[in-house]
């Protein structure tokens, strides 16, 4: 059993369902065909198979069949595959041998293969083409996904057996890989309650099936919000301050939405953020700043609290039923850090040099602010114009200045670049493939060396309604060798502002650090060595998954890259030496913004979970434990709680949004590894990175996977210098490291 219903876990950001009327099936042709009284009965006529239940076929080792998919073959395809599972399952829990690995536990790695394909079609259609009748879809399905999960974790025939393998001494006998896997399963069934009684089993499923509802509700209402709140602007005074990048993305948005000859900022933060930092208009700026931050808290049909109160009452009791003091507690059992206390620690040594960072930033905005006579103390929205301003007088840094050459197609050459010189692999591109949107472009990649098919990478890059906001990675099909070769399928998506045809698309440089960010996921997938498919890739703990694709981040910086790929996109030459010297020199400028902003949703999402079963308004929490943290009141959360996409629309970052931080501790210290060797570009240690990190997906514990990388565990004091923070004194150290 692969890593399944993950669409009623809300996790279609990392790895994220019908048989219609055939038109050649007409009823009046069956009533033609047998008005003869004397010919034989013909039989009836057999309904069409449903395309999404076929083995995905074509080149590649079979690619997901997206030109076949209609929302209303969803439902039908899901309850199918979900009987063809069933019957499965119920195969290896009757099995009259006694339990082995191979008839147990190889055996459930085998089975449900068809509902997971379907899953995989739902999830992107969810996150990427949402429309009503989707959603509809949705809303009826997501309570039975969670019923079915139930129904697999209490199966007790079933997990009596995986217990007689996990606790039989053979299991000594079992390789490293094999034993690993028997852990996972013995534990995700304790975990998920396989040995509550009756009555406590009964609760939780109706808990779970109801926490499955609230979270579909809770993700609809944030993309209503994203997509019904936008802010229009009418004249070139509305403009003001805006560069010509960001003027021609809010014209093509307007003229999408039918208001040609006008300009729209849309309620995402690919349009928010450069909005903010550009426009000089301050009234327009509060209009969009509060639109975004407001999403999911407007008092109306589509507000989020009452379902937050409910998700974390719900979550409190279900940690009490399976026998921990907290949903903060339950979830981190088997993360690296173990125990909230510990993430807590963490968060802790870092929020009081971030917030006195900001309080630097704050004063250098103001004095500009009182230099230029704005008669205004600095707020929300002003920051990220403000901070522009002092980035450009301190570091002699215009943004503005950067974006030209920073190409989306020319940063994509310059990933594929660095895949190639950190992993060998190689990009080409394939159009023998079906696609779910036009956008959508698709690579082959491949081993360098050998030539050998690794994987497929699609590329979904800009915004489109229906589509979710943010930026992440899908792995539509995982790495296996368990019953022969299977390679991977993955995805990186993300929502920029699509260009006029023949216009390069210009980004900024924090969004191409997420392209990069995002990348580092998909290399995770495309990596992965391993033979059972519930341990590949980046089915790996929360707070280790993010250690891959952040560390590759630092390679945006790189002399390498942007020598080559930051191509000015009029004249086609290279980012100038001095440019990229002031770019490093302000490597550290605003950190304090960007890890308060950060770090306030992580404080808040964990201090929410421990607070037990207490009964929560989600807005009036928020309000004071902000203030009893000294929040920066230029400051808000980087996501406020009635949008807190990763905590409410499923469990996936519950408890444990810190888990970037804690992720970014690693990729901090393993980058100096680099750093203390030959360069960003050292093939030995590149080398011992995807043997030790990359490749070996959940086979290896995640700690001693970065103890064979980086020979001792990570200290707090890299993350410290690479954020410009003070370095805390190395008899405190030990308490803060990961």
């Amino acid at each position: 059993m692969r890593n399944l219903l993950i669409v009623s876990a809300g996790v279609a950001a990392l790895a994220s369902t019908g048989c219609a009327t055939s038109k050649d099936a007409r009823p009046e042709d069956a009533a033609t065909s047998t008005a003869a009284p004397t010919a034989p009965a013909p039989e009836a006529p057999v309904a069409p198979a449903n395309p999404l239940l076929a083995k995905w076929s074509g080149p590649h080792g079979g690619v997901p069949p997206f030109d076949q998919v209609k929302v209303e073959l969803f439902k039908p395809a899901i309850e199918a595959a979900m009987d063809t599972f069933r019957k499965e399952l119920a195969t290896i829990a009757s099995n009259p041998e006694p339990p082995t690995f191979e008839n147990t536990l190889a055996a459930l790695e085998d089975a449900g293969r068809g509902l997971s394909n379907v899953e995989t079609l739902y999830g992107i259609w969810g996150s990427s083409l949402s429309s009503p009748e989707y959603q509809a879809v949705e809303r009826e399905l997501a309570p039975k996904f969670a019923a079915f999960e139930d129904e697999i974790f209490q199966n007790e025939a079933l997990f009596r057996r995986i217990e007689a393998v996990y606790n039989s001494p053979d299991k000594a006998k079992l390789t490293p890989e094999q034993q690993r896997l028997a852990w996972l399963h013995h534990t995700r069934f304790v975990r998920s309650g396989a040995k509550l009684d009756g009555a406590a089993k009964q609760r939780l499923g109706a808990i779970n099936q109801r926490l499955a509802s609230l979270y579909t509700a809770f993700s609809q209402h944030v993309l209503g919000d994203e997509e019904g709140y936008t802010v229009v602007l009418e004249s070139e005074a509305d403009l003001a301050g805006l560069p010509d990048s960001v003027r021609a993305g809010a014209a093509a948005a307007a003229e999408a939405r039918g208001q040609k000859g006008k300009w729209i900022i849309t309620n995402t933060r690919s349009s928010m953020e450069p909005f903010l930092t550009y426009s000089s208009r301050r009234d327009l700026r509060e209009k969009v700043w509060r639109n975004y931050v407001n999403r999911g808290d407007n008092g109306d049909e589509r507000d989020n609290n009452a379902i937050i109160s409910e998700v974390l009452k719900l979550r409190a009791e279900r940690a009490k039923l399976l026998g921990y003091a907290t949903h903060a507690h339950w979830r981190l059992e088997n993360a690296m850090a173990r125990t909230p206390e510990r993430a807590m620690e963490l968060m802790e040594a870092v929020w009081k040099p971030a917030v006195a960072r900001v309080r630097e930033e704050v004063a250098d905005m103001q004095k500009v602010a009182d230099k230029e006579r704005a008669k205004l103390k600095i707020e929300p929205w002003d920051y990220r114009y403000y901070a522009e301003k002092v980035r450009k007088a301190k570091y002699d840094l215009d943004q503005n200045e950067v974006k030209p050459y920073l190409q989306l197609e020319k940063l994509r050459e310059g990933m594929f670049w660095v895949a190639g010189e950190l992993f060998g692999f190689s990009f080409e591109p394939v159009t023998d493939v079906p696609v779910f949107h036009a956008d959508v472009r698709v690579w082959e990649v491949k081993d360098k060396t050998s030539g050998k098919h690794v994987g497929l990478w699609y590329f979904d890059p800009y915004a489109r309604k229906g589509k979710r906001s943010g930026a992440w990675m899908n792995a539509y099909r995982g790495q296996e060798r368990f019953r022969g070769e299977v390679t991977t399928i993955v995805s990186n998506n993300s929502n920029f502002v699509k260009a006029a045809p023949g216009e390069a698309v210009l980004i900024s440089w924090e969004d191409a650090s997420t392209l990069f960010h995002e990348f580092g996921h998909a290399l995770h997938g495309l990596s992965s060595s391993v033979t059972y498919p519930s341990l590949a890739g980046t089915n790996v703990a929360r707070d280790y998954v993010e250690f891959p694709s952040q560390l590759l981040e630092h390679w945006l910086s790189t002399p390498e890259v942007l020598n080559t790929f930051a191509l000015h996109y009029q004249t086609g030459k290279p980012i100038p030496p001095a440019l990229v010297a002031r770019i490093e020199k302000a490597a550290t400028f605003n950190q304090g913004f960007a890890t308060v902003e950060y770090l306030s949703s992580a404080l808040i999402d964990m201090k929410l979970h421990l607070a037990g079963d207490a009964s929560i308004d989600a807005d009036a929490f928020e309000r004071d434990t902000l203030k009893a943290l000294g929040m920066p009141k230029e400051i808000v959360m980087r996501h406020r709680t009635p949008q807190f996409g990763h905590v409410f629309a499923g469990d996936g970052y519950s408890a444990g949004y810190y888990s970037y931080l804690w992720s970014d501790t690693l990729t901090a210290d393993a980058y100096e590894t680099f750093t203390e060797g030959k360069g960003a570009y050292d093939k030995a240690v590149a080398e011992k990175l995807r043997k030790s990190v990359f490749s070996v997906g959940n086979t290896v514990d995640p700690a001693d996977g970065y103890r064979a990388f980086r020979g001792r565990d990570a200290g707090i004091n890299a993350l410290m210098r690479k954020r410009g923070f003070p370095v805390p004194a190395q008899a405190r150290q030990s308490k803060s490291t990961p």
